[in-house]
């Protein structure tokens, strides 16, 4: 058990639910054909970073507490501002259970992910983020 954490491309033309949060997009309830998202990163416990996604999981409306299985849209933007916030060391400290612990090990692969997955934005891709716990 703990956290895994997800980051998935796919075509935005793909896509039948335009939603921030919460689209039914990982099990193909909200694509064409139902076309399930590729994956693009895995992190395995790197809790400062779910925590800075469920932050900005709430900011664009998200309502479930626990911030489980649930598909958050990255845009340009929020990729931008994650990459500051990485280069900063200004991801929040989190805790939870089963979260494991951010070590500053991950910020290699952090903005390694940012930058792939803002060039996937310029293929036509959408990005998502997904965490099980």
């Amino acid at each position: 058990m703990g956290l895994d954490m997800y980051a998935k491309s796919i075509k935005a033309d793909l896509v039948t639910d335009l939603s921030e949060v919460d689209a039914r997009v990982m099990n193909g309830e909200a694509t064409k054909d139902g076309v399930l998202p590729d994956e693009l990163f895995y992190w395995r416990k790197h809790p400062n970073l779910h925590g800075w996604m469920e932050a900005l999981y709430f900011k664009k409306g998200g309502l479930d507490p626990q911030f489980n299985l649930n598909a958050l849209h990255l845009n340009r933007d929020d990729l931008e501002a994650l990459k500051v916030d990485i280069q900063m060391n200004r991801l929040p400290h989190t805790i939870g259970f089963f979260y494991g612990e951010s070590d500053g090990s991950e910020r290699e692969g952090d903005l390694q992910f940012v930058s792939q997955a803002l060039a996937l934005i310029e293929q036509g891709h959408r990005i998502y983020y997904y965490a099980w716990w």
